[in-house]
């Protein structure tokens, strides 16, 4: 524990104003020590920030897999694709085993019945305080997992749209988000091999890869050179991994931002190929 400032204050203090001088300075010496071992103790206001933003961090996790339980089951039972999805996620989490078993009971949490998805929404949208990207990154994993067997079912289509508006996001700015989601299956359809599926990799024409790769930006195809390097540049910066840490993203999640960063990329340099830019 600090506690020269004391001695110090109080011996200068004695000899300038004796007595009167030793009380004040061991007063402004206190202050001091306090600030000081605010800052070193392991209770003090940093760590206890940290302990915050832990604690958010891990709400988050699990609020996002419980939503995504729910989202799964909208259509009336969870199947195969959700879970398979479910479990696909996880994996590229690289979760270890306790962490897993946290997400899978989160997700089945969501599945139950009387899940309170209204407050789980609402509780997401305080954890974020306002950081849209944060918000955003968390709809972009729920639209995931309602594509999990390639097609998005009304049921989940409503309860996607209700999500957004929970979190202040206008309908027009989800379907963009759908049909971006979209994109990216068939553009990465490789990585995707659902059974009795549109996106057949062997349908995928240079044409479509070029007008998904337009979508995956969030851009029309008639989009200028500098529009279309725009449009990357902010993607890149909503989904840069570092940045998202920085707001709150649990570690366990950074990998989906690399994995989402990776995706923008290899849209622009498809798109870098065809326009010379």
């Amino acid at each position: 524990m600090q506690i020269w400032g004391r001695v110090l204050g109080a011996i200068f203090g004695f000899f300038l104003l004796n007595f009167f001088g030793l009380l004040i300075g061991f007063l402004l010496g206190l202050a001091f020590d306090r600030a000081v071992n605010n800052s070193k103790n392991p209770f003090g206001t940093f760590s206890r920030n940290s302990r915050v933003n832990k604690e958010r961090q891990e709400q988050f996790f699990q609020l996002s897999f419980s939503i995504m339980g729910h989202v799964a089951k909208a259509k009336g039972r969870v199947t195969s694709d959700e879970i398979r999805v479910a479990s696909y996620i996880m994996k590229q989490m690289a979760l270890d085993n306790t962490s897993t078993l946290k997400a899978q009971k989160a997700f089945k949490e969501g599945t139950m019945n009387g899940f309170a998805f209204r407050e789980s929404v609402l509780q997401v949208k305080q954890l974020c305080q306002g950081r849209i990207s944060l918000l955003k990154f968390f709809m972009e994993i729920q639209i995931q997992a309602a594509f999990a067997d390639g097609t998005l079912h009304n049921e989940e289509r409503s309860l996607l749209f209700k999500l957004a508006e929970l979190l202040g996001f206008s309908q027009k700015i989800l379907e963009q988000w759908l049909k971006m989601q979209e994109a990216a299956i068939r553009f990465q359809s490789q990585n995707y091999q659902y059974d009795n599926s549109s996106f057949s990799q062997n349908t995928y024409s240079s044409k479509s890869k070029e007008t998904d790769a337009f979508r995956i930006l969030g851009i029309d195809s008639s989009a200028s050179n500098s529009e279309i390097k725009k449009a990357y540049k902010k993607l890149m910066i909503e989904h840069h991994p570092d940045k998202l840490s920085a707001k709150g993203l649990p570690p366990e999640m950074i990998e989906l931002a690399k994995q989402k960063t990776q995706e923008i990329q290899s849209a622009y340099e498809t798109l870098k190929k065809i326009r010379k830019i």
